[in-house]
């Protein structure tokens, strides 16, 4: 799920309905078509256009002028638009479940423990019929995606063959692929074109486990990582930099280097301060100035042994000049904001910004100005 559009007001919609933008009259009136040919009109007005009386209609959606045609976006019959697909964005998820079997400190999306599973199945079903074949690049991600089980293969199956030029990256905590018949359900699946990102705090249990909240999570995860490494899958490791983290980074680099030499990518990450982070604020806020010195050592440590390593949402001038051409433009566009301060800044270009969403922003962050 990308964002919320609006609340308006739904006509004659009598169930959700997943559609794709067909037609854009003016930023006024906007055209949308399901799966099965159900047409659903989007007006900016708070009132039906009478040209459009006995239509399903949703109106009130004052944000029409940002869309496009080719958004897919799920319709409700109380009046909410969700956008579900951006064909102008790089950052379009599939979003297949709330449920996690982690519940990490610093979880942007608190997971809920309702089965919801069914429910997202059906509608990234949908989609994933509706997402322009041209696409380049899905993510999936959730909660935990691999709790669907066999319908993760089936909607990893689907997105292979409905979107022959898509490449995927999946968001996951690996703790099921410590299972080697689990992993045995993936082998038909094209491994060049798809990616496991999963999280590695620690090179010492104790201290990964704290911090998902799960006990044995840092072993079923290493078992995990190594049963996807065998049967040769691609395998990102990402670490979100905190106050429980940042101490034994270059003891996680060294341990990476030694242990799981056949990732193909590490990402160390800025926190997101949302969701769990601001009820946790004592055991995990810290200002990234305050953990330079282990990122630097980390990530040069790395690079210097030819893996590859990247910095994930950390404006440029929170690091160190050695450590600036790691970071990567990955704040999704949808949350990525520009502060006042950033104004006049020599290398805004190519900065990542910040996340709109956090509640509270470093305050080291200024211009730099060559």
């Amino acid at each position: 799920m990308i964002d919320l559009v609006c609340l308006g007001k739904a006509f004659d919609l009598q169930k959700e309905i997943v559609a794709k933008i067909t037609g854009i009259e003016d930023s006024r009136v906007v055209n949308c078509k399901s799966l099965n040919g159900d047409l659903v009109f989007l007006q900016s007005d708070t009132s039906i256009n009478p040209d459009l009386a006995n239509q399903k209609v949703v109106v009130g959606q004052k944000f029409l002028d940002q869309l496009y045609l080719g958004d897919v976006l799920l319709l409700k019959p109380n009046g909410f638009v969700r956008i579900l697909f951006r064909v102008k964005s790089n950052h379009n998820s599939l979003f297949v479940t709330e449920m996690c079997n982690s519940n990490c400190l610093m979880c942007s999306q608190p997971p809920k423990n309702a089965d919801d599973i069914d429910y997202h199945y059906t509608i990234n079903e949908q989609l994933i019929n509706l997402i322009p074949k041209s696409t380049k690049f899905l993510g999936i991600t959730g909660g935990e995606p691999l709790l669907l089980e066999s319908k993760f293969v089936k909607l990893l199956d689907d997105c292979q063959n409905l979107l022959p030029e898509t490449h995927i990256h999946v968001l996951t905590n690996g703790r099921y692929f410590a299972w080697p018949k689990f992993v045995e359900l993936f082998n038909g699946i094209d491994k060049e074109r798809i990616v496991f990102g999963i999280p590695l705090y620690s090179d010492f249990d104790e201290n990964h486990d704290f911090i998902v909240q799960a006990k044995n999570a840092f072993n079923q995860t290493i078992l995990g990582l190594h049963n996807l490494g065998r049967n040769e899958f691609r395998i990102e490791i990402r670490c979100v930099l905190h106050k429980l983290t940042f101490e034994r980074l270059p003891r996680l680099a060294e341990y990476i280097y030694s242990n799981l030499p056949f990732v193909e990518h590490i990402a160390f990450m800025g926190l997101e301060y949302t969701g769990y982070t601001p009820y946790n604020s004592k055991l995990l806020w810290i200002e990234p100035h305050a953990y330079s010195t282990e990122l630097e050592q980390s990530v040069l440590f790395l690079n210097s042994v030819g893996i590859n390593v990247s910095i994930y949402n950390i404006p440029l001038c929170l690091l160190t000049p050695s450590t600036r051409k790691f970071a990567r433009n990955s704040i999704s566009d949808w949350k990525k904001e520009y502060l006042e301060e950033c104004i006049g800044c020599s290398h805004l270009n190519d900065c990542g910004g910040v996340f709109g969403t956090s509640k509270i922003q470093s305050a080291y962050i200024k211009a730099i100005i060559d």
